[in-house]
């Protein structure tokens, strides 16, 4: 890979929008880099193991290349599976495991470094999703290491005593998962009741768990503060209950200083990077953005589904400039 070649465009971020990015590209004659801090669609790799996506295969599909998996529903391993074969069928130019410091702007388009390079094109996609960068969650012990910020699998936590914070989909998940491979479940939310928003298919089950006593919770509660062994608790339920495991599951909100450095300017409502929804582009000339970074605070706005778009309306306005 040379590093003093002129990409057409470089795209920062290598899940299935900047995937798409690259393949629109590529299709139509534009030379493209996809520089990936992790690896290949690594924010679909950290998910849960045992995860099953929501949307049914066609709605996941790139490239044009049918997602065909034996059920319904794609799990995690079908979609890593899928979008690393895509990769690999077009021969999409990714350079994993590089993390990207900075976007400048230089005379024939732009400088984009990285850790330990810099690689230079006339556009730039941004497309770093927001999956990195959790909500704040300031409360004293928050540091301790029985407090986690994201969830893989239940077998190391059977037996012990685990408190999931947050009322969405992940939490809710997590927490019938966890007891149903034996763990003591507790799921604090600072609601009235659980989120709209809980997937229908499961609301009832944790509905039951929570009338059964399967599953205690606590609503229109917070956590006050973490001890090795003990969390204590305010609002309706105040009071401090044993706990080994804590995993707080409370959102994410995007990471914008890449974009703010390069001169994007950030709506303050939102946190959403200005731009031209049409085209994606922001108030800096030849820089775009694509998939959930666009939709700043309101990560529900944009999914796969509708972020994977994004790459044909770039494209049309880079060979429309």
């Amino acid at each position: 890979m040379n590093e003093q070649t002129l990409y057409d465009l470089i795209v920062i971020g290598g899940g299935p929008a900047g995937l798409s990015c690259a393949l629109e590209a590529k299709w139509r004659g534009l030379s493209c880099l996809v520089l990936e801090k992790g690896s290949l669609v690594d924010a679909i790799r950290r998910f849960p193991s045992n995860m099953t996506f929501f949307s049914t295969p066609e709605q996941l599909e790139i490239g044009q290349i049918p997602f065909i998996v034996p059920s319904f529903r794609p799990t995690r391993s079908d979609a890593l599976r899928y979008y690393n074969r895509v990769s690999k069928h077009f021969g999409l130019l990714v350079k994993t495991d590089s993390v990207v410091t900075g976007i400048r702007g230089v005379e024939d388009g732009f400088s984009v470094a990285t850790t330990d390079s810099s690689y230079h094109s006339k556009y730039v996609v941004v497309a770093t999703g927001y999956f990195d960068n959790p909500n704040p969650f300031e409360v004293p012990g928050c540091d301790l290491r029985k407090v986690f910020r994201s969830y893989s699998e239940p077998f190391a936590y059977a037996g012990k005593k685990v408190a999931i914070v947050g009322g969405r989909n992940s939490a809710v998940e997590i927490a019938l998962e966890l007891f149903r491979n034996g763990s003591e479940v507790t799921l604090i939310h600072r609601g009235p009741q659980l989120s709209e928003g809980v997937k229908y298919w499961i609301l009832p089950d944790i509905q039951n768990r929570i009338k059964a006593k399967e599953i205690a919770a606590f609503f229109e509660t917070t956590v006050e503060a973490i001890t090795p062994r003990h969390l204590k608790l305010r609002g309706a339920y105040a009071g401090e209950i044993p706990n080994d495991v804590l995993f707080v599951m409370i959102g994410y909100r995007p990471d914008n200083r890449l974009l703010m450095a390069a001169g994007v300017q950030i709506d303050k409502e939102t946190d959403a990077p200005v731009h031209d929804p049409r085209t994606m582009e922001t108030n800096v000339d030849g820089l775009f953005v694509a998939g959930s970074i666009a939709a700043g605070r309101y990560n529900n706005k944009i999914f796969i589904e509708n972020g994977r778009l994004h790459g044909s309306a770039i494209v049309d306005a880079i060979l429309t400039n």
